[in-house]
């Protein structure tokens, strides 16, 4: 009768150990994987937004610094670390920088002002010229400010527009221009005097076929709109 060979328990034991070895090698790095996240883009959201999105990730948000910035408003996120789409393991924290805002300076006064130095005094101060709306009022001579906003004293970013509203002046009533070619001179700047309008200028040239004194030219065009303190210009015959 044949012996019976003895078990060798040592290759079935280096077997069994192998085995564990990839098994326990292979979850750790299932584990591994799972222990990361890819990091959100924050910027340009505010403080709760950022921090919620990052709680979804199961991570942390802190805030680091500030500085001014023109992009974003205050609070709004300006740049993170790690970055955008870095990898990191949970319960991480990510570290902010958050925007100051933009500088900020004050409105100054404009009422009763010119345009011409309103316009000046913005780039003095670091702002721009916004709306500007015109009115008839006989509060202040044509061209000067009666309003503004922001108004006077406010603190606003710098680059900020200020709209104006500017005077025309009192409302003048408003005439149309005749035709005043082939009239005689002295007739009609006589009239034109008596109706308080303003002949500035009166040129005299030669015109073949004409004696003197007919008008040959007028400054504004017959039917255009004018107010008594219009100029009015002549070529007359000479």
């Amino acid at each position: 009768m044949a012996k019976k060979r003895p078990i060798d328990y040592t290759n079935h034991l280096l077997v069994y150990l192998v085995l564990f070895f990839v098994a326990a090698n292979v979850s750790s790095q299932i584990i591994f994987r799972g222990e990361l996240v890819t990091v959100p883009d924050l910027t340009g959201k505010t403080f709760e937004e950022a921090r919620a999105e990052l709680a979804l990730k199961k991570t942390s948000l802190a805030i680091v610094g500030s500085r001014l910035d023109g992009r974003y408003e205050q609070g709004r996120v300006l740049s993170q670390e790690p970055g955008p789409s870095s990898r990191i393991k949970t319960n991480r924290t990510v570290n902010i920088i958050i925007s100051a805002g933009t500088e900020r300076v004050a409105v100054p006064k404009l009422e009763g002002r010119s345009l011409e130095w309103a316009t000046q005094e913005f780039r003095n101060a670091g702002l721009r010229k916004g709306r500007v709306s015109q009115v008839h009022t006989s509060r202040y001579p044509a061209g000067r400010i009666i309003a503004q906003q922001p108004p006077a004293g406010d603190s606003v970013g710098r680059g900020a527009p200020v709209d104006i509203l500017v005077s025309e002046g009192a409302w003048e009533p408003k005439y149309i221009m005749p035709d005043l070619v082939e009239m005689n001179e002295k007739t009609v700047v006589r009239r034109l005097d008596e109706l308080e309008f303003q002949v500035t200028e009166i040129h005299y040239s030669y015109y073949p076929g004409l004696g003197p004194g007919i008008i040959l030219k007028q400054t504004p065009m017959p039917g255009s709109r004018l107010q008594k303190r219009s100029q009015i210009t002549l070529e007359v015959s000479k």
